[in-house]
């Protein structure tokens, strides 16, 4: 918190974001006030100092593990951010999931782990940047080391193909997640969407319709949508 700056900047490119726009008496626009966060690179080492003399004192605390994750995340470091993640990833084998939090309170283990991790990996996608889809490969890879069967890490990998046009291994990814369950009407929509790519009408319009089967309200309506156009 220390490191962090926030500065104002004048600027005549609408920036993305919240602005604040400068008119003239015409009420034309002629530049933008933006907020940008700047970090004190020595002061923020100091931090990444502490917490890692904390986290090999005590391996198992995960909230301090996601905390160092979380501030790499803040400053857009996401080549330590990704090799964080995978460090807590095999520790997890490790301590097998027997993971503490704040004041060394036990923590809900596999499941809360895993599913925190996906929140990361959606972190990385919602950057937009496809520089970083080989940083969500390589984490999805690590799970699949010591969770073979999760879905969500199969389905990553899956997008990391679909978004990079390697259909086959999107496919060949999807399936295996189909197998483990055969119910998951997002595993069968980004299925029918691969196989759409792919430009194979049939089995794009099959999985649409297995989508309609298991798929809630919404995921029905576009798979329906979906047989539509492809039909014609």
């Amino acid at each position: 918190m220390k490191s962090r700056k926030e500065v104002v900047e004048l600027t005549t490119e609408e920036p993305n974001g919240k602005t604040l726009v400068i008119e003239d008496s015409l009420n034309q626009t002629v530049g933008y006030i933006e907020s940008k966060i700047h970090y004190d690179q020595k002061i923020l080492n100091k931090g990444f100092k502490k917490i890692d003399q904390g986290i090999e004192l005590y391996p198992n605390r995960l909230d301090m593990r996601f905390g160092k994750i979380y501030a790499l995340g803040q400053i857009k470091d996401w080549d330590n951010f990704t090799a964080e993640i995978i460090k807590t990833v095999q520790y997890s084998a490790t301590n097998d999931n027997n993971w503490t939090w704040t004041n060394n309170e036990k923590q809900n283990g596999k499941e809360f782990f895993l599913s925190s991790l996906q929140d990361y990996q959606l972190q990385l996608y919602n950057t937009g940047n496809d520089d970083l889809l080989g940083n969500m490969t390589k984490i999805a890879d690590e799970i699949l080391k010591y969770y073979p069967n999760n879905i969500e890490s199969l389905s990553n990998l899956a997008i990391t193909y679909l978004l990079t046009k390697q259909y086959d291994k999107a496919i060949q990814s999807l399936s295996k997640a189909e197998k483990i369950n055969p119910k998951d009407y997002i595993v069968l929509s980004n299925l029918a969407h691969a196989y759409k790519l792919k430009d194979n009408k049939e089995k794009a319009i099959e999985y649409y319709e297995k989508t309609i089967e298991f798929g809630d309200e919404r995921a029905k309506e576009y798979a329906k949508q979906q047989i539509t156009e492809l039909k014609k």
